[in-house]
């Protein structure tokens, strides 16, 4: 991407509006003029303007080095990014705040309802010329869609092109009618007074910067799930485009010159097809035929293109601009460990969680040969190369030799979903010159110069697990028979192995160093326990190391499978416990009832003991009354009733015949 150009001034800032900065378009043009200086102003066709005006250049902000623009604007949305490169942000009194402008610039080629508004803001603007305090500007970025269905410049010969000239005969699209309709209302009312210069930039389809038309077909690409990137319509029809930052150069020269022409088309140099772009996702701009050339952007201008061959000849570039503005770079990493540490258990978390490949040698091998069998019969190259795997492998035992072994993983570790997404390599490279045949030369493959950075190591990662070999030989005996048949974990045959890695260690040079010559310091973990809180330290020890995800992470399908897992999960999860909750309450229930039967047994028992106990100690007492008071009392009774005294109790008490004898004495100490 070409930089700003950053000349030196003499002049204080302009102060520039422009709507929806929150847009692809604005916002990247607001970012490039707010890096600019500004030349000293020129009049028409470039004249350079002298005298008082010369001052100094002020500063943008406090913190911002001396620039040429001050940048306010509207956005559609509340912005969700920081965009410190606009000062303001404003949506009332629009009017007024565009007085305080010097530049007006509408950019309506990605929203259709700014049409109406920008016919608005040019035509207040018109009718308030005798306010201004100086002179101020209108720019409209429209789109070349006002072009779309104009007549050939020569029907005889297809390849003549139309220029910035010939914008009297364009016919505008049946969509693009207000278009039109606004870009002559801009044109016409520039011509009326020399303090209000009004300017229609008609751009190419824009591309760069991360994508906002192409992003689509950019994504396909980089996600690698299509085997063919549609392509609409023939193909065969040119698509006039213009790099994002080419656009804001160009702004910024008719700023800065005020060229006498008041229409201009921005178009680079490509003229490239359909076909040859495959990346167009608006169906009206994806059908558009036109051969452009921008003849008044050559001169005076000074723009400092940065792709002014067109998007299929910097294609390198832009993806990766695409890359770098998405943050869609690959996260790779190799883990290596002796047999059984878990690197096979690791790799698949690390996977789910970045959403990246997960790379072993057998399923490698597998899928590379599997390829060749369906490729065989059509390519004499992969004949070939199938013949020597089979060949390798039958000399071998059924194992390849290391020199197709690293060419195979090579093959597969520079295929573009691993050059897009990245990968985890589980257990390889094991020794040093594994790691060099396999890691250098990398790039050698790629045709581009442009990508060797992509595709360099620069942001690698490598995991070396360790454990004692007291808790890996416990860790296999304790494997289920599946899982030591499926690992190929036979005692002889493990023990082999965890002696030859521990050896292979053991040697002056390893395989870690290669990645340490590389300054790549490899993150060592040791593995003490297989309990699964140990085991999310340690990936949440991984993860904080490798850092956020680098992807577009689920898209939408993924994302409601997801809610729907959880959804199913949770709803579980919630039978499970109302179940439990359920059978807790029936079983508290059975327990209390039998607690209470066990009590009222219980209770009942001690009350039939209590009533035995005193039925037991009133026997002495009921013996006496019988024997010695009940007779008496009878015959006390008898007489009492024959009597009839007045006071039947005294009678008894001095009856003669109630008095007990005193030689009885009962033996009354039960009570």
């Amino acid at each position: 991407m070409a930089e700003p150009r950053m000349e030196r001034g003499g002049h204080t800032p302009k102060r520039v509006f422009i709507n929806n900065t929150d847009s692809y378009a604005s916002k990247h043009i607001a970012k490039f003029l707010s890096e600019c200086e500004l030349r000293p102003p020129a009049g028409p066709e470039g004249q350079t303007k002298t005298g008082d005006e010369e001052d100094g250049v002020v500063s943008l902000q406090n913190q911002r080095a001396e620039g040429a623009f001050q940048l306010v604007g509207t956005a559609s949305d509340p912005p969700e990014e920081d965009r410190g490169f606009v000062m303001e942000d404003y949506r009332d009194e629009l009017l007024s705040r565009l007085m305080d402008c010097d530049v007006v610039i509408y950019n309506v080629t990605q929203h259709a309802d700014q049409v109406e508004e920008a016919s608005w803001a040019v035509s207040a603007l018109h009718d308030r010329i005798s306010h201004f305090s100086g002179p101020k500007m209108f720019i409209l970025i429209s789109t070349v869609m006002t072009w779309a269905c104009s007549k050939p410049v020569d029907p005889e010969d297809p390849e003549l092109p139309f220029t910035d000239e010939m914008f009297r005969r364009r016919r505008a699209h049946r969509n693009f009618k207000q278009h039109i309709e606004l870009e002559k209302r801009v044109v016409k009312m520039g011509k009326t007074n020399k303090n209000f210069p009004t300017y229609v930039v008609a751009s190419g389809l824009q591309y760069g910067m991360g994508e906002q038309i192409l992003h689509f077909f950019f994504k396909t690409s980089w996600l690698g799930q299509e085997k063919e990137i549609p392509v609409f319509g023939d193909g065969t029809n040119i698509v006039p485009m213009i790099h994002i930052n080419d656009l804001a150069s160009v702004i910024q020269n008719v700023i800065e010159l005020q060229p006498k022409h008041h229409y201009l088309l921005a178009v680079d140099d490509s003229n490239s097809t359909m076909k040859d772009v495959v990346k167009v996702m608006e169906i009206d701009s994806l059908l558009v035929n036109l051969r452009m050339e921008s003849a008044h952007l050559k001169a005076p201008f000074s723009v400092n293109w940065s792709c002014e061959s067109g998007l299929v000849d910097n294609m390198a570039l832009v993806v990766e601009e695409y890359r770098q503005t998405r943050g869609l770079l690959p996260v790779r990493l190799c883990v290596l460990g002796p047999p059984a540490v878990g690197k096979s258990t690791v790799c698949k978390q690390i996977c789910q969680h970045y959403t990246l490949h997960h790379i072993t040698l057998i399923d490698t091998i597998t899928e590379t040969i599997s390829q060749l069998v369906s490729f065989s019969s059509g390519t004499h190259a992969a004949q070939e190369q199938l013949a020597s795997l089979k060949a390798s492998m039958e000399r071998n035992g059924g194992i390849l030799d290391e020199q197709q072994l690293v060419k195979v993983l090579k093959d597969k570790l520079t295929s573009n979903p691993c050059r897009n997404q990245g990968f985890v390599l589980d257990s390889f490279p094991k020794t040093y010159e594994q790691a060099k045949e396999l890691f250098s030369g990398e790039t050698l493959s790629m045709k581009a110069p442009q990508l060797t950075k992509i595709l360099k190591w620069n942001s690698q990662f490598v995991l070396c697990l360790d454990a004692s070999d007291a808790f890996l030989k416990d860790r296999v005996m304790n494997l289920p028979e599946r899982q030591v048949q499926e690992h190929n974990y036979g005692q002889e045959h493990f023990l082999r192995r965890l002696a030859t890695y521990r050896e292979s260690n053991m040697e002056d040079i390893t395989v870690v160093n290669y990645f340490e010559e590389l300054d790549i310091s490899p993150l060592y973990l040791e593995i003490t326990s297989s309990n699964e809180p140990d085991c999310l330290l340690l990936m949440q020890k991984i993860f904080h190391t490798v850092g956020k995800p680098r992807n577009y992470g689920p898209d939408i399908q993924e994302v409601e499978r997801e809610q729907r897992r959880r959804a199913e999960v949770r709803m579980k999860r919630e039978a499970m416990e109302q179940a439990e909750e359920e059978s807790r309450e029936a079983e508290e229930a059975r327990q209390r009832a039998a607690r209470w039967e066990e009590w009222t047994k219980g209770l009942e028992e001690a009350r039939q003991q209590e009533e035995d106990l005193l039925e037991a100690q009133s026997v002495p007492m009921r013996n006496y009354l019988v024997e010695h008071v009940m007779p008496t009392l009878t015959q006390g009774l008898i007489e009492c009733c024959t009597a009839r005294p007045q006071d039947p109790v005294d009678f008894l008490v001095i009856h003669p015949t109630t008095v007990l004898p005193y030689s009885f004495s009962p033996d009354v100490t039960g009570f």
